[in-house]
């Protein structure tokens, strides 16, 4: 018996890795590619208190300038999923690692805030091109019963690469202040000419041209009307899933520094090493179960097991206070998010069809929406009470898992 479960464990565990080298190991590349777009994103981050004083920016432009990596990345979503339906996913994704390549370098070499907020807003384009590109690549190249896996692997990639950015940036700054974005340019630069060399293109030509709903009507809509034509898509609800987990992570993240400083005493350390554990425990999980949870239960049901996990941790994190569950509860945190993007992002590539690009445009869209909005509402509630901006996080999650649970109770 022993010796028929390792041999059934062993299997598994091929299959797992066997995903990753079809097409000639596309799907490796990919999670490549969005590591280094979270990567470089993250860069800025441990280098900004230095270009502040270096170029005199006040806290208000440092905040518009984060702003603008995730307005021009809102804005160009929705054209970046269309794109990937007409032109192909292969050819939009190397014009946004091109394009995210240049961003970087631009940054690496400003002396002003104009230029500063070219670079970023140049860096929206880019992630908003690469974004969609990528999943519905991943949807192209994976079966129904591959999808959860591979979607796992790719937003670990992701996760991971949001996590290791801003170390690897303080690593590089060492050598001086702009070396991280040069490396950048250069890591991301490369990485656009291999994937123009080794990538296949995964779209099929028999859904070239299709765009959108069945009519093709939201390929050529504006990005208010394509939010307004996706209230009557069937996958609706997933994307306010993606919409609640961008503001409600965001709500945590922006301002868990404060928090952790101000109710704790916790110092810079402290904080670093509760998000680096929590972030890089979340990604295990993520990678080791989700495409378990997803087989057993379906997305669905895993989306509300993580819309109750998170609502109830980020309530539960306003009451302990010794540093071990602090550090337990925000592992749970991440996890239960770590869970929840790849179950809603597996889901709408099976609703998707041929429109894998289209409804891959609009989950970035909404994702970026509510991390904007939950950015901008965490400071203002953290003003208000350092609690405000978990209450309000804990509610949004739970108040999701409510309605979708009364939404499946009625339909079905």
């Amino acid at each position: 018996m022993f010796a028929i479960k390792c041999h059934i464990t062993k299997r598994v565990k091929k299959t797992k890795m066997a995903i990753l080298w079809k097409n000639n190991g596309a799907l490796t590349l990919l999670m490549v590619n969005i590591f280094l777009a979270m990567a470089a994103y993250g860069l800025v981050v441990p280098v900004m208190p230095t270009l502040m004083k270096q170029l005199g920016l006040t806290g208000a432009a440092v905040g518009l300038l984060t702003a603008a990596f995730a307005f021009t990345q809102l804005l160009f979503s929705p054209m970046a999923g269309r794109l990937c339906d007409t032109v192909g996913r292969k050819k939009v994704i190397v014009v946004g690692l091109a394009t995210l390549a240049v961003s970087e370098a631009l940054f690496g070499f400003a002396s002003s805030l104009y230029l500063l907020f070219v670079s970023r807003l140049l860096g929206g384009i880019g992630v908003a091109l690469i974004f969609p590109g990528i999943m519905a690549f991943t949807a192209d190249v994976t079966t129904e019963d591959e999808r959860a896996q591979g979607m796992g692997f790719v937003s670990a990639a992701m996760s991971t690469g949001f996590i290791i950015g801003p170390g690897l940036g303080g690593f590089l700054a060492e050598y001086g202040v702009r070396v991280p974005f040069y490396t950048a340019a250069a890591v991301v630069a490369l990485s656009a000419v291999l994937t123009w060399l080794v990538l296949p293109e995964s779209l099929k030509m028999a859904h070239a041209g299709t765009v959108g709903p069945a009519n093709g009507a939201a390929g050529t809509q504006s990005l208010i009307g394509q939010l307004i034509a996706s209230r009557k898509a069937p996958y609706f609800f997933a994307l306010l899933v993606l919409l609640v987990l961008g503001f409600g992570l965001s709500n945590f993240e922006t301002v868990f520094g404060l928090y952790a400083d101000a109710k704790h005493r916790f110092g810079p350390r402290d904080i670093a090493l509760i998000m680096t554990i929590g972030a890089i425990v979340g990604v295990v999980i993520q990678i080791g179960l989700l495409d378990v949870l997803v087989k057993k239960f379906g997305e669905l049901q895993v989306m509300y097991i993580s819309l109750a996990a998170a609502g109830a941790a980020l309530f539960l994190i306003l009451f302990v206070h010794p540093y071990w569950a602090v550090l337990l509860v925000t592992t749970l945190i991440f996890a239960a998010c770590d869970i929840l993007r790849p179950a809603a992002s597996t889901f709408l590539s099976k609703m998707a069809g041929s429109d894998q690009g289209y409804v891959a445009g609009l989950n970035s869209t909404f994702t970026s929406l509510g991390t904007i909005a939950g950015s901008m509402a965490a400071g203002v509630l953290y003003d208000w009470s350092l609690s405000f901006p978990y209450i309000a996080a804990a509610i949004t999650f739970l108040g999701c898992f409510a309605v979708m649970a009364i939404r499946h109770k009625r339909h079905g």
